[in-house]
Order: C-alpha cells, then sequence, then structure tokens
C-alpha cells in the first residue's frame, strides 16, 4: 500500500480520472485526491470523496491547523497529476503555487508523474513543450499524450493516456522509489509481438509471440524517463502510456519502421520475434482445398535479419543493440551454448536469453531469462514478472550508453 496524491485538473479528461482513482483505491493504495477549482467544474466534491473516502480540497485554508499545503507533499510517496492541463504544467515548471495542488507539487519529494490532457495545438504550443522540458530535466516523468478523440469533433495527440495504462508506470515509479531516471533524455526503440507472413488474403505464417515483453520493455523505459517508440507486430494489447506505438505485420514493415526510428536513438532492443521465412510467391486469392487431396508444395525465401542488419550497420555511433533469443536445447547444445553461438552471429551488444522449452515464457506474465553480453559479462534474472526482467535490461543498457549528447 502505497500513500498516493492524485491531482487533478480542470479539463473534460477529468472524469477519467475517477477510474485512476478506482484503480488505486482498489489496489489497496491510500489516495488523497487534491483537485483544482476548475477540477470541481467537471467532477464535483461528493464524487471524488465517495470514491476516495476522504474530503477534498482545494485551496491552502481547509483545515489550515494541519498545515495541508505542506504535510500533503512531505507524507507522499508518489503524486500523479490527470489530467495535467497546460496551464497545470506551466505553473508547476514555473514554481506557482497559488492552490494547494501547486503548493504540493512544490513540498513534494517522491516521484511525480504528470498525464497530460488537452487539445494537439495546446500541447504542441511551444510554451508548452518548453515546460514539459524543464519538468522533465528536474526528475519529473511527463507521459506523451495519447491520439485520438478529442473535445468535440475533434482528433489529434492530447488525449488523456488509457488509466490502466497509467497505473501501471505509477506502480514502477513507487517500486523504483525516488531513484534518477536514469533514462532521462534518451531515446529508446522497442520491437514487440510477432510477424506475419501471409500465403493468401486468410492464411499466414506466424509465431506464439503475445507482445507482452516487448510492451514490459517499454513502460519501464518510461518509468525511467525516456522517450520511447514502440513497433508492434499483430499486438492485442492497449498502447502503454506515454509511448509512441507504430503497427506493423509485416517481417518487413517490422525492419523499415526499426531502421527508421533507430536513427535517432540511443538504444534499441528487439524484443519482436519476426518470422524468418515468407512464402515466395502470396497467392491473390484464397488458396483451396484440391478434389484429389494433392497439396502443393509452399515455397519459402528467407526474410531479412533485422537484428545482425542493424548491429553491423548502426546509424548512430554509440547505439546500443539488444536482442532476445528464445531458445531451447537440441542434440546440437544446450540452450547458452546456442545463445552465445547467435550472439556472436548477430552482432549485437546485448542478448536476453529465455529457455522456452516445453512452451514456457509465452503468453506468460512470469518470466526467467539471462541476459550475455558482447563482452563476456552475464547478469541471471531470477522467476519474476516480464517488467522485472524488464528492468534488469534497462539496467545494463543504461551501463553501456555513451554520454548523453545534443539532439539531432
Amino acid at each position: 500500500m502505497s500513500a498516493v496524491v492524485l491531482g487533478v485538473g480542470g479539463g473534460i479528461a477529468a472524469y477519467k480520472a475517477c477510474e485512476l482513482l478506482r484503480r488505486f483505491t482498489e489496489s489497496g493504495d491510500e489516495v488523497r485526491v487534491v483537485p483544482t477549482a476548475s477540477a470541481l467544474e467537471f467532477v464535483g466534491h461528493a464524487t471524488w470523496s465517495a470514491l476516495s473516502g476522504r474530503p477534498v480540497a482545494t485551496d491552502v485554508w481547509h483545515d489550515v491547523h494541519e498545515v495541508p499545503h505542506v504535510r500533503i507533499g512531505q507524507r507522499a510517496e508518489l503524486v500523479v497529476v490527470a489530467p495535467a492541463t497546460a496551464d497545470l504544467l506551466a505553473k508547476a515548471a514555473h514554481g506557482i503555487a497559488d492552490d494547494l495542488l501547486t503548493n504540493t507539487l512544490l513540498t513534494a519529494r517522491c516521484p511525480v508523474l504528470f498525464a497530460p490532457a488537452m487539445h494537439t495545438e495546446m500541447w504542441e504550443h511551444p510554451a508548452t513543450q518548453a515546460n514539459v522540458a524543464t519538468l522533465r530535466a528536474r526528475g519529473a516523468v511527463v507521459l506523451e499524450p495519447a491520439v485520438g478523440r478529442l473535445t468535440g469533433v475533434d482528433s489529434g495527440k492530447g488525449r488523456l493516456p488509457d488509466p490502466a495504462e497509467i497505473l501501471e508506470v505509477a506502480r514502477q515509479l513507487v517500486r523504483r522509489g525516488p531513484q534518477p531516471l536514469d533514462l532521462a533524455g534518451r531515446h529508446v526503440v522497442v520491437s514487440a509481438g510477432g510477424t506475419r507472413e501471409y500465403l493468401d488474403p486468410v492464411r499466414f505464417l506466424g509465431n506464439r509471440s503475445s507482445g507482452l515483453q516487448g510492451y514490459a520493455l517499454a513502460t519501464a523505459a518510461v518509468a525511467r524517463g525516456a522517450e520511447v517508440t514502440l513497433v508492434a507486430a499483430n499486438v492485442a494489447l492497449d498502447d502503454p502510456a506515454g509511448v509512441k506505438v507504430v503497427p506493423v505485420v509485416s517481417t518487413s514493415e517490422l525492419r523499415d519502421e526499426v531502421l527508421e526510428a533507430a536513427r535517432h536513438a540511443d538504444a534499441v532492443v528487439m524484443a519482436a520475434a519476426p518470422a524468418d521465412f515468407r512464402p515466395a510467391q502470396r497467392a491473390e486469392h484464397k488458396i483451396k482445398k484440391s478434389a484429389d487431396g494433392a497439396v502443393a508444395p509452399v515455397e519459402l525465401v528467407q526474410n531479412d535479419d533485422i537484428l545482425a542488419t542493424l548491429a553491423r550497420n548502426r546509424p548512430r555511433a554509440g547505439l546500443v543493440v539488444v536482442g532476445f533469443a528464445a531458445e531451447t536445447g537440441d542434440a546440437e547444445g544446450d540452450v547458452m551454448e546456442h545463445a552465445r553461438a547467435k550472439l556472436e552471429r548477430k552482432g549485437c551488444d546485448l542478448l536476453v536469453v529465455n529457455d522456452v522449452s516445453g512452451g514456457k515464457v509465452f503468453g506468460s506474465p512470469h518470466t526467467e531469462a539471462v541476459v550475455l553480453a558482447a563482452d563476456g559479462a552475464r547478469t541471471p534474472v531470477p522467476p519474476g514478472s516480464k517488467s522485472d526482467l524488464a528492468h534488469v535490461v534497462w539496467d545494463v543498457v543504461v551501463t553501456r550508453l555513451p554520454a548523453a549528447r545534443v539532439a539531432d
């Protein structure tokens, strides 16, 4: 159980903060809701009090004998502001303290997470972007807004991320505690899922990858301050909060998007499972069964090796390249022998090795692995969640990143 302050800004997305509050309280967290006066125009006192089980106030004069403008922030283990309006971001960046929430932000020494929501033009305005950069430089996590339907008929970037995904980032911030955001100012690329190579309009060659590990890597990177691009192949998961998601289908599409994103990245983690082969010809129409039961052979050609291509032709000096290997032992060698050979063959810096004998790992929220490094280092990861593994991977990546550089 954590002591959480939920700050609510005065935007239409305030109603979604009710869902976020419910998820916190159902997880056993003690939540103090601190809305702005304008937030109460969208969702009233009674709703916040009923959902949190605590009274709410917007100004510093309520229960003044308890000095709430200082005590709330001092006692918090996490502050989440959702929605964070352009006005709130500006006040937080400039240290303006004209209500209870902005006073709380000045006194908090715990992790602070802002989940912005506003119209696209407001988010893209240079003033807002400067305020976001200031807050991030001070150690706050400011999520990228989601893309989608906004107020009225407008659509674009500025939508509040899904409450469940905000909660996941919040959980990871609490778990890490007041540690420095060691990926702040870095751009990382993660691939996830499994590619599909179509035989005809309805049939394809694919694999069992669920995308769970890649999505865990993306969320963990956001919680450590990174800008994250997630190239997702055929994944049936909600977009992680604060992540740019690029959907793809085939291996060639995955290759093109990863190589493009890598041009401006500090690290690329290839957690996706690309299909090794594709049909030499794709039928225009559904392939029909023959009357005599004969089965026409399917000629396959080999797809490009994305990981090896990226590792050997790095678009940026110092780019850290990480691969994943789902291995089983056989007569030719055990899991680690195959993994070491793959690490050398691919030319990447790190290889995360999963033993998938008997169907382990695929589709499961739990995993275990070994992180092998090209320099011979070996980091065992005991059984745990895919989020736990993700943080170990980033721990190792951080030690190999060059000094931060000016953005391209």
